[in-house]
């Protein structure tokens, strides 16, 4: 990653707690704006495009803890330059959170996973962003274009949707904005996990989507220890994407729990 490049972001409110959201694998940071407009006048919210994908910056390798020291840089330059702030990560943003307070803790204040564990993940990326690897894209002069050719591999709308939001014209082209070629290369790291020796003593909301299979029971221990104040919740009817399936749900839990109600 290029030194002194930010991260590409957005500040949502104007109130007097500040928290950061950090998106899962191939989202971007305006994947919270709802949630971060109905959080109300209490909060001044920054929504982030971590390294890689939307409109910030690449590196040459995927590491969590380089994601976490590239987040810290960026919150220490100016969002959390003068007090610890809080923090909400779904997905891989929520191992990048983890290891983010795991790291410097005396940036956050309090943390919020939302439907991942501090251990080896499954999924259908390889699946999902193998797809997206294998449109010609020069061959597309329309997005529709491009969704019809992505659906016999994604059929969902909803997920399909979610990935080509990744599509961008550059020099009147479509490319994919994000370092999809390294991402898909590294998806062993994305979705694994080292323990850390480490704790974080601040309160930490865990969410898990019960209908989601990313959070086990074998995970609360390892979660306990670096951990030791997590509280879970399970939001019935919920799937991976709890923030997308229970908003109102997401958004009553976050005002509830960082602001101490």
């Amino acid at each position: 990653m290029q030194q002194g490049r930010e991260l590409a972001h957005e500040i949502v409110g104007n109130g007097a707690h500040r928290v950061v959201f950090l998106h899962g694998l191939m989202g971007r940071g305006k994947n919270f704006t709802t949630i971060a407009k109905r959080l109300g006048d209490d909060f001044t919210v920054l929504l982030v495009d971590l390294p890689n994908h939307g409109a910030s910056p690449w590196t040459e390798d995927f590491d969590y803890d380089e994601m976490a020291d590239l987040v810290a840089e960026f919150l220490s330059a100016d969002f959390a330059k003068d007090c610890a702030v809080d923090v909400v990560g779904h997905s891989m943003g929520g191992k990048i959170a983890m290891r983010l307070a795991l790291r410097y803790p005396h940036l956050v204040k309090k943390l919020a996973v939302l439907d991942i564990a501090p251990s080896a993940s499954s999924g259908n990326f390889d699946h999902l962003l193998g797809s997206m690897l294998a449109l010609s894209l020069k061959d597309f002069s329309t997005r529709g274009q491009a969704s019809q050719a992505l659906e016999p591999a994604v059929p969902q709308d909803g997920t399909r949707g979610f990935l080509l939001q990744n599509l961008t014209r550059r020099n009147g082209e479509f490319v994919w904005e994000p370092n999809l070629q390294m991402l898909y290369n590294n998806l062993e790291k994305i979705m694994g996990w080292e323990q850390p020796v480490a704790q974080f003593e601040g309160e930490v909301l865990w969410v898990a989507g019960e209908q989601s299979g990313y959070i086990r029971p074998e995970d609360s221990a390892p979660m306990r220890e670096l951990f030791p104040r997590v509280r879970k919740v399970t939001l019935k009817g919920a799937g991976h994407w709890v923030h997308a399936d229970k908003p109102d749900e997401i958004v009553y839990m976050l005002q509830t729990f960082l602001l101490g109600q």
